[in-house]
């Protein structure tokens, strides 16, 4: 701690105490300020691969598809992986782009059991707006790691979700721990 900085007790600044709690989530405010989609002009996984992987919160690059964390996980470790062509289905794939993927997520369940010991994963895809995709223009394949402690009240009344872990922490571990490309 720096000398000179004294700690407050927030007792001591203006407001009225209420009986709401806080869960601060600044990583959000980009979708807040970007709006609804649709994602066609300024797609997120169109501009990922061209930030540096820890600007892009990525975690592995392929020939064809890349993984990266969600920036809205369900879970610690909630990992995507996409193409880099903007395409929107799973149809519109080339076998390559949906070889890799499918490779890329096999990879990605390994890692994500040697790093965080989960107990099961959620795997899919909303194709279109209408089956709940946040960036329907773009596939994306979720990999959700899933525990048996990891359900609890919180989403359900609270409707909030509580991510014990920082994307930026959770990118280097998984980062470091994914293997070279030639031992995939």
């Amino acid at each position: 701690m720096d000398e000179g900085l004294e700690v407050q007790s927030s007792l001591d600044f203006a407001g009225v105490p209420d009986a709401f709690q806080r869960l601060w989530t600044p990583h959000r405010l980009v979708y807040i300020e970007a709006g609804p989609g649709p994602h066609t002009e300024n797609c997120p996984f169109c501009a990922a691969p061209g930030l540096t992987d820890e600007q892009g919160l990525i975690v592995a690059r392929g020939e064809h598809c890349y993984v990266l964390l969600n920036l809205y996980p369900y879970n610690s470790g909630h990992l995507l992986v996409c193409p880099y062509r903007h395409v929107a289905t799973y149809d519109l794939a080339t076998p390559e782009e949906v070889a890799e993927m499918g490779s890329l997520t096999q990879v990605a369940m390994r890692v994500l059991e040697e790093t965080s010991h989960c107990d099961g994963f959620n795997i899919g895809m909303n194709q279109g707006r209408v089956a709940g995709a946040g960036v329907a223009e773009h596939l994306h394949q979720h990999i959700v790691p899933r525990w048996a402690t990891d359900a609890n009240f919180f989403p359900i009344i609270g409707r909030t979700k509580a991510i014990p872990k920082l994307l930026g922490d959770v990118r280097r571990e998984v980062a470091a721990a994914w293997p070279p490309a030639s031992a995939e």
